[in-house]
């Protein structure tokens, strides 16, 4: 089973840039997208149902109350138990997550929020780390198997940017963000992309679009799949996809046996 993730930083826009033809030749089994910044209301119908040949796929949206504002989606050609966002509202409003139970795992496409210059939404945020972390705990305690996939807006560790040194106090590499990443691992969940490149430098999912970053790639590596240690058994492969444009960030990929 293919799953790929993408913050596509306005699916309007992307759409524009060949988002359609890039899901018919990709056609993965699902497809999570990050930041839409649209609710299906606002979309065209081949954007909710895309016409992707062979097995179609069933949409699932949660968008933020404020219009024009982060959002996630889920593709899928496989048919879920269950989809709904996380239940809280202070979360749900800013349409953050959706959880697809599938017969043999479940999935959360997340979409973090970002802590902002100076910390600003420091607090949001790790209120969101602690209430996804314990959503995690509590599904693997009930014998789930679990992916947890999209734009954590978080760079682990510094060979997760180019420029360490130089962004000691930046959002998305502060030392609280970092922390709740080391909790995170260390309560059993697996950055499955770092499992299969161990080391390796180089590998970024974001780039800004000031200083022709992506041509020189001076990136953050900030979209992740991760699962819980006992469904890491499954994980064939995990991949970043930088040769794919349209948005700032680049799709990740994983690759299941199920």
């Amino acid at each position: 089973m293919r799953i790929i993730s993408w913050n596509v930083n306005g699916i309007r826009a992307v759409e524009k840039r060949g988002f359609g033809a890039w899901f018919a030749k990709e056609a993965p089994d699902i497809l999570c997208l990050n930041e839409t910044k649209a609710d299906p209301g606002q979309l065209s119908p081949e954007l909710v149902n895309p016409p992707v040949e062979g097995k179609p796929y069933t949409s699932f949206w949660a968008s933020a109350k404020k219009k024009g504002y982060s959002g996630v989606a889920i593709y899928t050609r496989v048919e879920p138990l269950d989809v709904h966002p996380m239940g809280s509202a202070a979360f749900d409003n800013e349409g953050r997550t959706l959880e697809a139970e599938f017969r043999d795992f479940t999935l959360i496409a997340a979409y973090f929020p970002n802590s902002q210059e100076g910390g600003a939404r420091l607090d949001y945020k790790l209120a969101f780390c602690g209430a996804i972390l314990e959503r995690c705990n509590a599904l693997v305690r009930q014998g789930r198997r679990l992916l947890l996939c999209g734009d954590y807006n978080i760079a682990h560790t510094p060979i997760d940017l180019a420029r360490p040194k130089e962004n000691e106090e930046s959002p998305g590499y502060l030392p609280e963000e970092r922390s709740w990443m080391d909790e995170f691992t260390a309560a059993g969940y697996v950055d499955t992309f770092r499992r299969f490149h161990p080391g390796e430098a180089g590998h970024y999912t974001w780039w800004s679009y000031r200083t022709n970053a992506r041509a020189r790639n001076v990136g953050w590596r900030l979209d992740y799949h991760c699962v819980d240690k006992n469904f890491f058994q499954s994980v064939q492969s995990s991949i970043i996809r930088p040769d794919v444009e349209g948005s700032d960030h680049c799709p990740v990929e994983i690759e299941l046996r199920i």
